[in-house]
């Protein structure tokens, strides 16, 4: 049976999986969500027999239904290879109590590797389906890791062009240099003089843009995503948690049937979306535990039920989360509204005009599976040293936000399920704010020189993403201002 897709701001438009995956964006800035989600069709105890490509395919395909066997089995065995440093693709290693799901051993070191990594062959895939003829042209914007595993994934695609927008001063100058040193004739990378909420509100706006969406298919030309309201970005996210889950009944750590815990680091709230979806289809998480950093949106959403967005914006040193508009929150939204697109919708509208929108008494008794907390700076640079002591396992800042706050849940619940940590990206991505969080006296050394400090610490090899940009040199240098957003993508269109 088909599934259908459907936007969370009108009831009234569909499409297909492969439509959903090359639009990116519904109209009036909906996202697009499966009318239903299926349920797993083989046991948690099969599954834990398969590989991370095996089990890719058996959750894919239920929520993929116009792709064939064939080129769902092309799209993924393309993605899971040897761009990945360990064949698990996704290892588990039981740290500090806990297990962290290590989802940075793609080729750009973060998480967004998992699902971009398959993104491109999703969406040329799609576009043959559907007999598109224009050029897709990605649009996206990135508070760091996105940016780099979308370029990574689109470079030198036939038919595509990606543009990236980033915030000038609010990434890790690791993540900085990934981006602006990229190749690919087809590829742009713009800073803009704001912060990721600047750079995602120009991105959709031009997404909705119906006059601008015409220019561009005059010239030959269509938009589509590569952020995780992309539905191609966010069906992949849910691939590794029923991974993690079945490695854990195959180490014989749980039994099939019992439950876990999953805690997120949460930004755009797409990575702990995906678990959530992962329930929905028959996983047993007991809790989805959402960690997050001083912008602390989420949190307070979660204690009052009232979505915030009017507050100081804070540049943190897990700058992936600095973001005060959580845009896959919507589709929880949708979902806890009974799937009121009416519903959905105005509280959006409220969200744009007043920055903020508070959802009903009955909404908010559907989250009790979720609980929200956050790290600040110092409780991050403090989880990162005391894990390093104890366990000699050096995390990113990231991975050290939801570390501390599983901490925190810990005490507040005593609650003893095994717990997975998304562990979201490399620590070599965020050398300076990882190692001055073991030692201050490492700040006077350069970002390279902490590579190699970190490697001698660590043990772990150094990444080739690292090694690749070392000393290649920067291709890409344009800076705008938000307004001028629309303008740079017409002049990098040539149109």
């Amino acid at each position: 049976m088909e599934l259908i897709y459907r936007s969370t701001r009108n009831a009234n438009e569909t499409a297909t999986a492969s439509e959903a995956i090359l639009k990116g964006l519904a109209n009036e800035g909906g996202l697009f969500v499966p009318d239903e989600l299926p349920k797993l069709d083989m046991s948690l105890d099969e599954l834990a027999k398969l590989d991370y490509r095996e089990v890719a395919y058996q959750v894919m395909k239920l929520m993929f239904t116009d792709f064939t066997e064939e080129e769902l089995r092309y799209c993924i065995n393309s993605a899971y290879d040897d761009k990945f440093d360990t064949k698990q693709i996704a290892p588990l290693v039981h740290k500090a109590g806990a297990y962290y799901l290590e989802l940075f051993h793609g080729s750009t070191i973060a998480f967004k590797d998992m699902a971009l990594s398959i993104l491109p062959y999703l969406l040329t895939t799609s576009a043959k389906k559907n007999n598109i003829k224009n050029e897709i042209v990605i649009l996206t914007a990135t508070s760091g890791d996105t940016g780099k595993a979308a370029l990574a994934g689109f470079a030198d695609v036939p038919g595509t062009r990606i543009i990236v927008f980033y915030p000038k001063n609010g990434v890790s100058p690791i993540q900085e240099k990934q981006m602006i040193t990229q190749k690919g004739d087809n590829t742009f990378v713009v800073g803009i003089t704001g912060n990721f909420d600047d750079a995602q509100t120009g991105v959709k706006k031009m997404f909705s843009d119906a006059e601008f969406g015409a220019y561009l298919a005059v010239n030959g030309f269509q938009f589509s995503s590569a952020n995780s309201i992309n539905i191609g970005r966010l069906v992949p996210q849910i691939v590794y948690y029923v991974y993690a889950y079945t490695r854990l009944v195959a180490d014989g750590v749980i039994k099939a049937g019992n439950e876990i815990n999953v805690v997120v680091p949460t930004g755009n709230f797409g990575n702990i979306l995906a678990a959530y979806y992962a329930k929905q289809m028959g996983l047993p998480i007991h809790k989805f535990i959402c960690a997050s950093n001083d912008n602390k949106v989420l949190y307070d959403f979660f204690v009052t039920g009232k979505y915030d967005r009017n507050r100081d914006f804070i540049l943190t040193t897990s700058p992936s989360m600095d973001i005060l508009i959580s845009s896959n929150l919507e589709r929880l939204i949708y979902r806890i509204a009974g799937n009121d697109a009416n519903k959905n919708k105005a509280m959006m509208s409220d969200l744009t005009s007043k920055g903020e929108y508070t959802i009903t008494d009955e909404m908010k008794a559907e989250l009790v599976d979720f609980y929200g907390n956050y790290a600040s700076e110092k409780e991050t640079a403090e989880t990162i040293r005391k894990i390093y002591v104890s366990d000699g396992y050096i995390m990113d800042t990231h991975t050290a936000v939801a570390a501390t706050v599983y901490e925190k849940y810990m005490k507040d619940t005593n609650d003893q399920t095994p717990t997975v940590i998304a562990s979201t990206a490399s620590p070599y991505k965020f050398t300076r704010s990882v190692m001055n969080a073991i030692d201050g006296a490492y700040d006077s050394r350069t970002d390279f020189e902490l590579v190699d400090e970190l490697n001698k610490l660590s043990g772990v090899k150094i990444p080739q993403a690292i090694e690749d940009i070392r000393t290649a040199p920067v291709r890409h240098t344009t800076v705008c201002d938000k307004e001028d957003m629309p303008l740079v993508v017409k002049e990098f269109l040539g149109i």
